[in-house]
């Protein structure tokens, strides 16, 4: 490929963009004990993450075309180098939430729009498809590379040194960002900061309500928060329900507010008209799909192999490892049998392998892990992430004309991150709080003494934190438990958790299954269509322009 520095630098940036999910799920329990704080925080810390992109992107795309796509690319590298060190000198986990949840969350929603839209600026014909091959397999790398080399680092050295490097290659990125050359330049664009609340909030509300899910109850309350001594249930219905039906209602009024603008003759900020096109409404559903299932392996996985196997961080990465190499294997493959297969044919066999190694994973998860089905799960999950990964990217750049690149890549960000906050929500949610409730049970029907039971129902009416359940004893102890009232209690919890886990696998299976109905709008052609192709209603018909 001509020019091969400029996508060497666009893809070093992305994979660094997709490394810090990967990395900080196999160190939660590391960063747990050195930040003093608990699973449930990192999980909103992971969540976080990736909703502050989902939240602004597409106000990132817009800043790209009002700066410049290489202006806001640079500026984004800078907030997000900024984020990694002060996620790497945190003291505690506000400042790790603030550098890296906020920060650089913030740094990437600048970064992320304009690498697609700067691809599209540097490249043509088949170097751009290519190209964006390429930074397909820099996201899957990173998503492949992220356990072992996190997994290394915390445990040989510190789960800081990863955001030290992530501040050293973006230096580098911003050192050699003048060789991208940006066509468009900077316009004169107006944002609309209606536009972006509403769809800021809407976000917040939709995903927050998911993440609390665990402890308020989806519709029953359960432990519903409390304000000055009285808990709060509007007409006995949980938080959960209503802050969701809340941010539903903000993002329709968001959409309202787009038609509103272009019937006025406004710049919106984001096309809504874009969603007609069969084959970018498809392929974005999928991209949420495949990140909302993505999220919650890599949230559920490291908590199962650390919390109730008691592996550390680089254990973790290795037992994960056959996951990261089919995924760099089947992204290859994936591009190469792009040349003979269609794009949905390759994204349906990725969805069913999906579904597939979720149904090896519920059978393999056990208290002591001895069935090599593990291994082959994470092996073929791996793969059809990688067919996905080899594919979506281009079927979405491609349903549109080069003017609307940003944009899209905008929504392909939005999409993304949206998908990798829910699931991250959704499967730690139905984790921890199936946990809740399978330990519940566990203990009203196990050999301890009534007594007994009811002081662990007392000590755990406000919920089960996820602990290592090594730990278990040692905590039944302090609690006043003899020897084997400890050992028993340490029993109930780790099946416990394992019955989470299956829970949340079938949860993962459901989503898979969903993601397989809404992949009819992707290419059945080889090698798709032209991108001067760019309309499609919603029944599928095509206007040529």
């Amino acid at each position: 490929m001509k020019n091969w520095p400029v996508v060497a630098i666009l893809g070093s940036a992305q994979f660094v963009m997709v490394l810090d999910g990967t990395v900080m799920n196999v160190s939660i329990s590391t960063v747990v004990e050195d930040l003093d704080t608990s699973v449930d925080a990192m999980q909103a810390a992971i969540t976080f993450y990736t909703l502050t992109m989902a939240a602004l992107m597409l106000l990132g795309a817009k800043l790209g075309d009002v700066w410049g796509r290489r202006r806001a690319f640079v500026i984004g590298s800078i907030v997000y180098a900024l984020g990694s060190l002060t996620t790497a000198l945190s003291p505690n986990v506000v400042v790790l939430f603030l550098g890296w949840s906020i920060v650089e969350g913030m740094g990437a929603v600048l970064v992320i729009p304009a690498i697609a839209a700067l691809i599209a600026d540097n490249y043509e014909g088949h170097a751009r498809v290519a190209a964006y091959a390429i930074i397909g397999a820099a996201s899957g790398a990173a998503v492949a590379a992220g356990p072992l080399i996190g997994g290394f680092v915390t445990t040989y050295f510190s789960w800081r040194y990863v955001f030290v490097a992530e501040v050293v290659i973006m230096a580098f990125v911003v050192l050699f960002s003048r060789r991208v050359t940006d066509r468009a330049g900077a316009r004169p664009v107006r944002i609309d900061v209606l536009s972006v609340l509403l769809s800021a909030a809407g976000l917040v509300f939709v995903v927050y309500g998911m993440l609390q899910s665990k402890t308020w109850g989806w519709v029953i309350p359960q432990n519903p928060p409390v304000v000055n001594g009285f808990p709060i249930a509007p007409l006995g219905v949980s938080m959960t329900t209503w802050f969701v039906l809340i941010g539903a209602a903000l993002i329709w009024a968001f959409v309202v507010r787009q038609r509103r603008l272009v019937a006025t003759d406004r710049a919106p900020l984001v096309d809504i008209t874009l969603f007609r096109i069969l084959r970018l409404r498809s392929g974005l559903t999928v991209l949420l799909a495949q990140y909302a299932m993505t999220a919650g392996l890599f949230f559920m996985m490291p908590v199962y192999l650390q919390m109730t196997l008691g592996l550390d961080a680089l254990q973790t990465g290795i037992r994960i490892f056959p996951l990261s190499i089919s995924l760099i294997l089947f992204s290859i493959l994936g591009t190469r049998l792009a040349l003979t297969w269609s794009p949905r044919r390759i994204i349906r066999i990725g969805q069913v392998l999906l579904v597939l190694a979720s149904f090896l994973l519920l059978g393999a998860v056990d208290i002591e892990l001895q069935s090599p089905a593990f291994g082959v799960g994470m092996f073929v999950a791996g793969a059809a992430l990688g067919l996905l990964a080899s594919q979506i990217g281009n079927v979405n750049m491609s349903s549109v004309g080069e003017d609307q690149s940003s944009e899209v890549g905008g929504l392909q960000g939005v999409f993304q991150n949206l998908g990798s906050s829910l699931g991250t929500a959704l499967i730690g949610s139905v984790l921890i709080g199936t946990l809740a409730t399978s330990f519940a049970s566990g203990v009203a029907t196990s050999d301890l003494p009534q007594d007994t039971q009811v002081v662990v129902a007392e000590a755990t009416q406000g919920g089960v934190d996820i602990v290592p359940a090594a730990s278990v004893p040692d905590l039944a102890r302090e609690a006043g438990l003899d020897d084997a009232e400890a050992a028993e209690l340490e029993r109930v919890y780790a099946t416990s958790q394992i019955e989470a886990l299956r829970v949340s696998l079938v949860a993962l299976i459901v989503i898979a299954l969903l993601s397989l109905f809404f992949s009819r709008g992707i290419p059945a052609e080889v090698g798709g269509r032209p991108r001067s192709e760019i309309a499609e209603s919603d029944e599928g018909s095509e206007v040529r322009t």
